[in-house]
């Protein structure tokens, strides 16, 4: 079993930042790749960002690239999301998951591991 929460969400202004935190137990953090995903208000979960094991490949949501970085930490069993420029479309409850794979990271059914989630709301 792998444990993750997340934390660092809140209320932004439009044009702010916020760094989101996924921190781990469990199962060796460094075997597992990471990633984001957000759900709206009536929409479908939607893939964010993610990172391959050993943090040298990332991946992310062609409408996000420039203004979202996934990074981690295998020291501190924590991946982080640094998000700038945000936009009241961004508004969304963000969570972090653990996958053993190393491809489809980009499929929400490719991750065996979730946390629960973390608000974030961008205020125009």
């Amino acid at each position: 079993q792998v444990q993750l929460v997340e934390s660092g969400g809140g209320l932004v202004q439009a044009g702010g930042s916020l760094r989101l935190s996924c921190a781990t137990s469990g199962r060796t953090f460094s075997n597992y790749a990471m990633g984001w995903f957000r759900q709206a208000p009536g929409k479908e979960r939607e893939f964010v960002a993610a990172i391959r094991r050993g943090g040298g490949t990332t991946y992310y949501a062609d409408s996000l690239k420039g203004r979202f970085t996934i990074s981690r930490d295998d020291a501190k069993n924590t991946v982080y999301l640094q998000m700038n420029s945000l936009k009241p479309e961004d508004t969304a409850v963000y969570y972090c998951a653990a996958s053993p794979l190393t491809y489809g990271l980009d499929k929400n059914n490719y991750y065996d591991y979730w946390g629960q989630g973390t608000q974030v709301t961008v205020s125009s």
